[in-house]
């Protein structure tokens, strides 16, 4: 496994009685050494993506898929290396086909891991150079061979989203589905809230996942509520003069916003010997809710910084 894997997934991977052997910064990475472990000691290698056998057991998702929802117009799935969303399709286009039906498949990979899209415009796989994004387990810097021959053949579009849509999906499944969902499994849903995908008729959108430190997943939230306008940090200077705090917090309170932590300290770089600066958290209800907060303070003659969260 990478070195960076979760921490509940290394976890219950250990807990099921394997020994994980930790290296490299990537699954591509971790991939070639596994197949180096297995030539030096005669192990079994069973690939993750590109192999006939794994994409046609993930292919049945694709069969409960239709079995439960007939009438399905589109299917979301994340896409690393590409097995489940080759699987997936394989069937659901065969099954449809038969029904005299069409069912549109979408890939969703995170913008900053984004091989196919490349490779499918020059229609062959091609090595990307990948970034740090918060969906690891589609950081894939290369297509299997095997899987982009039929999603080239099968999926209508491969669309890309980036970690903040990423973290708003998350927010959502929480909030109203109340269901937990690692970055990676919540691209689908990313990418429908985001405006990548356009959803009609019924859809569908595979949660292909669940494995997210708990630690990672408060940043998460954290961050999801900034992409979402509901939570700001905001550097304000002021004049160090009693009652300064109190009338900037009665600004708030009257532009309906809540605080949620304030610091309040002397030092700071550009600050006057006259100023203090106040970095104060506040909850807010949306993009508008927002930005009448900061203008409630403009136009009290404050000068609030948002800072990134």
């Amino acid at each position: 496994m990478p070195l960076g894997v979760p921490v509940p997934k290394l976890l219950a991977t250990r807990g099921y009685g394997a020994d994980v052997i930790l290296d490299g910064p990537t699954v591509d990475t971790s991939l070639r050494l596994a197949a180096e472990f297995a030539e030096r000691t005669g192990a079994v290698l069973i690939p993750p993506f590109n192999h006939r056998d794994i994409i046609v057991g993930q292919g049945t998702l694709g069969l409960e898929i239709v079995q439960d929802m007939p009438d399905v117009d589109t299917i979301l799935l994340a896409v690393g290396g590409g097995g489940l969303i080759a699987g997936v399709a394989g069937a659901v286009k065969a099954m449809a086909a038969a029904a005299g039906r069409t069912v549109r498949i979408i890939g969703v990979q995170a913008e900053n891991s984004a091989p196919y899209p490349e490779s499918l415009r020059a229609g062959y796989p091609i090595e990307v150079v990948t970034r740090p994004t918060i969906a690891d387990g589609i950081l894939v810097s290369r297509p299997g061979d095997i899987p982009f021959a039929m999603i080239q053949e099968l999926v209508d579009d491969v669309v890309t989203v980036t970690d903040d849509d990423i973290a708003r999906a998350m927010l959502v499944l929480l909030e109203r589905a109340k269901v937990v969902v690692e970055p990676a499994g919540a691209v689908g849903v990313a990418a429908i809230l985001a405006g990548k995908v356009e959803a009609h008729g019924p859809t569908v959108a595979v949660l292909s996942g669940g494995n997210i430190d708990p630690l990672l997943l408060q940043r998460v939230v954290a961050h999801g509520l900034a992409a979402s306008g509901r939570y700001m940090s905001m550097r304000i200077p002021l004049p160090d003069r009693p009652g300064q705090l109190s009338r900037v917090s009665d600004l708030i309170a009257q532009a309906g916003a809540n605080v949620i932590e304030v610091l309040h300290t002397r030092h700071g770089q550009g600050l006057q010997i006259s100023e203090v600066v106040l970095q104060i958290s506040v909850e807010t209800r949306g993009e508008e809710h927002k930005a009448l907060t900061l203008q409630t303070l403009k136009d009290a003659g404050f000068h609030p910084v948002v800072v990134p969260d």
